[in-house]
């Protein structure tokens, strides 16, 4: 997906119209792919070298939208298709740590150490999951330190980018899940990131946030980094039982029209499930619903990958 225009940021930053709610609304297929934009899904071709990465940041300002569960098992869809990828835990609540098993008190150096310690390595701090091509930089409580200290750093909203400098060559792409805020540690992850992805969970109120998300994205383009992209919308928490979730698909592919990826995650008991194992759904529950979903959206990113190639 290119950059896009001044007229569409300013088109897409606009305030939703209220939705017609209630019994006199129509109500749409059950079936989310009724709604999204159809393209093709090709099977990923085979790597035949790695890197350079393309540094993806997982935002939302809003909490509980799938941010997380996203970063976590589009990243194991991926390392399925031969892709070396990295995983940044950029919260301080380690969300993304846990997911993979690792209790994040117990840890003695972490992504915090590597921003603030000149004489901590990458190497370090790396943590190799149980997915074979799949390796984490966990995070903790300390993390939140790091967001006051970096204030009065020079270049402080570059910190990331140079940490994740010497990893660029050895990855295929690297997932930045960032908090559920805009503070200085998501700017930090939307200097250093080629693209956003904006996990938008299926309900109305998520749905008006991001008029703000995509503000400071567009400040950050401007000011910080010239060649960040919309990489896409992802709707999450999808249920087809409710008139609810079906009108807000529609009015998020309504509002950013091929932006929003055709893969659309629907809930399942399964995600709960795969926090408890501490591993991805694609390996917990490899021929569920949401396994599958997420494979097709690690094609889906894989296929806007090669476009930027001319592939």
């Amino acid at each position: 997906m290119t950059s896009l225009s001044g007229d569409a940021w300013d088109k897409l930053r606009q305030e939703p119209p209220p939705m017609e709610l209630g019994a006199e609304a129509e109500l749409g297929p059950a079936d989310p792919s009724a709604y999204t934009i159809k393209r093709p899904i090709l099977q990923p071709p085979p790597v035949e070298r790695h890197g350079p990465a393309r540094i993806i940041a997982m935002a939302n300002q809003k909490g509980g939208v799938g941010k997380t569960t996203t970063t976590i098992n589009l990243g194991a869809a991926l390392a399925e298709y031969g892709r070396r990828v990295l995983m940044v835990d950029f919260d301080p609540q380690g969300a993304l740590s846990v997911g993979f098993g690792v209790n994040p008190h117990n840890l003695d150096l972490t992504i915090y150490n590597l921003l603030m310690q000149r004489d901590v390595g990458l190497d370090e701090v790396l943590f190799k999951t149980n997915v074979d091509g799949l390796h984490l930089l966990p995070a903790n409580i300390d993390l939140s330190a790091a967001e006051i200290q970096l204030v009065n750093e020079v270049a402080r909203e570059q910190t990331l980018t140079r940490v994740l400098r010497p990893a660029l060559k050895e990855y295929d792409y690297i997932l930045i899940d960032c908090q559920p805020s805009l503070g200085l540690l998501t700017v930090n992850a939307l200097t250093a990131a080629h693209g956003v992805v904006i996990p938008l969970e299926c309900e109305f109120f998520s749905l008006r946030g991001v008029a703000l998300l995509l503000d400071t994205i567009d400040k950050v383009r401007e000011r910080l980094n010239f060649d960040l992209e919309l990489e896409g919308i992802l709707a999450t928490m999808y249920d087809s039982r409710t008139t609810h979730c079906r009108q807000v698909l529609q009015r998020v592919v309504e509002a950013f029209g091929e932006r929003v990826y055709q893969t659309v995650i629907t809930r399942t008991v399964r995600f709960p499930e795969t926090t408890v194992a501490g591993e991805p759904i694609t390996t917990w529950a490899p021929s569920s619903s949401g396994a599958r979903a997420y494979r097709q959206l690690a094609r889906e990113v894989i296929g806007q990958q090669s476009l930027r190639q001319g592939m």
